[in-house]
């Protein structure tokens, strides 16, 4: 295993994340505990420490089965990573959002699900335009001074909202984003015109969710319905349209065709082309299998020429900006 630092932080992490949004959740893609803690048993003996969730995965659901399954191991050896922003409860208002008393309960009952004193990255799932940044930095800051915070993140957002929120924490003397978790893969490369480079210039890490485009880059085009999670997954139906748009097919078929002529699978190439950008620390897989965890693992050995990488992303085309919401 391959290790990094969380963007400009001390904090060393695999240079592959387990995402665990399948963890607990009632869908037939999803994953039971049994199921999970198989992932994370295989993650862990190859070498993977880094592992995220959100409190809206499933409903804390996701949180409190990592949880269970990270007890046997020692939790300090662990990097775990959540996030808070989306209303938890239809019926209270602030179970949502990054004001103070949101984020201060949510926080709270992520510790308790997650059974940690402490999340060593806690990041911020989406923009809030109803809460001055300042007060979502305050509270993020007080957070890390308290003990229950080690590092702060943000998600995806318009580049403009991020560099005002790393102006203000800069301004104000608040604890920094080390990280942004963005949408980014090989078929969706709108984050490379603005988010990528301003984390580059501000040394902010990438951990980007979706590095396998839901799966469309796995398996051909024409496959992936023929799969449990693209036969129920809606979502994946719904971007299918982003990623399979403006040049996403021949993506597709090169990624194919470059895994046909190395041996290794379509997720190992689509992999190694994100592993192989500068500004991306480590992607966040959504390994359903213990076999898929060891296919992530592996691509970290796939060597891409220059050429390799420019003929994998040529056929893009720009698409409508996705994950923002």
């Amino acid at each position: 295993m391959e290790y990094t630092t969380l963007g400009s932080s001390g904090t060393k992490v695999s240079r592959i994340g387990i995402g665990t949004n399948t963890f607990g959740g009632d869908a037939e893609w999803h994953l039971s505990a049994e199921e999970a803690q198989d992932v994370v048993d295989t993650a862990i003996e190859h070498g993977i420490n880094f592992f995220d969730t959100a409190n809206a995965y499933n409903t804390g659901a996701s949180e409190r089965v990592l949880g269970e399954t990270l007890e046997g191991y020692d939790r300090d050896r662990q990097v775990i990573a959540t996030k808070g922003y989306f209303q938890m409860d239809d019926d209270d208002p602030n179970s949502g959002g990054l004001s103070r008393k949101a984020i201060e309960q949510e926080l709270s009952n992520s510790l308790d699900r997650l059974g940690t004193d402490a999340i060593d990255l806690y990041q911020i799932h989406r923009w809030d335009d109803e809460t001055p940044i300042e007060e979502t930095l305050r509270t993020l800051d007080d957070a890390v001074r308290r003990g229950d915070v080690r590092h702060v993140g943000a998600s995806s957002m318009w580049a403009y909202q991020f560099a005002e929120a790393l102006h203000a924490a800069e301004r104000g003397g608040y604890e920094p984003f080390v990280t942004m978790q963005n949408h980014y893969n090989l078929a969706y490369r709108e984050e490379e015109r603005e988010m990528v480079p301003l984390c580059e210039g501000r040394d902010v890490g990438l951990i980007p969710w979706s590095p396998l485009a839901r799966g469309y880059l796995t398996r051909p085009h024409e496959e992936l319905e023929a799969t449990v999670r693209g036969e129920t997954d809606q979502y994946l139906h719904d971007r299918l349209t982003t990623y399979a748009a403006n040049g996403g097919r021949k993506i597709n078929e090169r990624v194919e065709e470059l895994a046909a002529e190395q041996g290794v699978k379509m997720a190992q190439i689509a992999l190694a082309w994100l592993l192989h950008q500068d500004a991306v620390d480590a992607p966040i897989v959504g390994a359903r299998k213990p076999e898929y965890v060891v296919d992530a693992v592996e691509a970290l050995e796939i060597d891409l020429s220059d050429s390799d990488l420019d003929w994998l992303a040529e056929p893009y085309e720009p698409v409508p900006i996705d994950g923002h919401d």
